[in-house]
């Protein structure tokens, strides 16, 4: 009986050792990755530190490494230039691993990854306006952020494009002689992107659509409220030259 006891007894014990000892190898496995991940990041093989990262996100779920592996895969995707994939990455930290010190450098790079992947102006504005609302959460969260200035700069670009895409479409509605819809869509960019360049572009394309739908009235009295701003940006003697065209059209109509 004793003997009985003194075998289980090992076993138990050899079987304790191996769980412990795997427990360790197991450990030491996943920070061989990680660091393995890091110097492959550092080299630039993008994908090789992508599988390791992805290893040790897998197999360390729950820790302060497999949290910390999460952001050097986004990372890992983002300097290999797959934005997208890399939001998704750094989406899945910012939503799991809310006390992550690499919370704020991940929403950044969220919205970086936005911008970059934004297209030119007469292109769909999808990311442009993704971008624009994640910078603004940004701003809303981390008031005092070291990217600030970055954000601000970048935001002031990405509304001049969306301020452009629109005037254009303004522009197009007049050579369809849509008028009223021009005028509608020149509106929006005066209230909407009023710290952008193109809404000077856009007061003109009012004047020019006011007149051309025969609104003379309308016309004159908007040029003169915005006679100075028009004659600073070069842009008042095309629109007054519109409106006296149209007027010549009309009194040669009723003679």
């Amino acid at each position: 009986m004793k003997k009985i006891i003194s075998y289980t007894s090992v076993i138990f014990l050899f079987f304790f050792v191996s769980c412990a000892g795997s427990k360790v190898d197991d450990e030491m496995t996943l920070q061989e990755k990680f660091k393995s991940g890091l110097e492959n990041l550092e080299k630039g093989k993008y994908l090789q530190a992508q599988i390791d990262f992805n290893y040790v996100v897998i197999r360390g779920t729950g820790s302060d490494l497999g949290d910390d592996a999460q952001y050097y895969l986004a990372e890992a995707y983002y300097q290999n230039k797959e934005y997208l994939q890399a939001v998704a990455e750094y989406g899945k930290l910012t939503r799991r691993m809310g006390f992550s010190p690499f919370i704020e450098d991940a929403r950044f790079k969220i919205c970086e990854a936005y911008r970059i992947e934004s297209p030119k102006y007469f292109h769909d504005q999808e990311y442009t306006e993704k971008a624009l609302e994640r910078y603004q959460e940004f701003l809303d969260d981390f008031p005092n952020s070291k990217y600030i200035p970055d954000i601000l700069t970048a935001i002031g670009i990405l509304r001049q494009k969306m301020a452009t895409k629109l005037y254009e479409t303004g522009i197009l509605y007049i050579k369809m002689e849509e008028y009223d819809s021009a005028k509608m869509i020149f509106n929006r960019v005066i209230d909407t992107f009023y710290d952008t360049a193109v809404v000077h572009l856009a007061r003109q394309g009012k004047v020019k659509a006011l007149a051309q739908n025969r609104q003379i009235d309308e016309a004159l009295e908007f040029l003169n409220d915005h006679e100075s701003k028009l004659i600073e940006n070069g842009l008042y003697e095309e629109a007054e030259k519109t409106i006296l065209n149209i007027q010549k059209k009309i009194a040669k109509e009723t003679e």
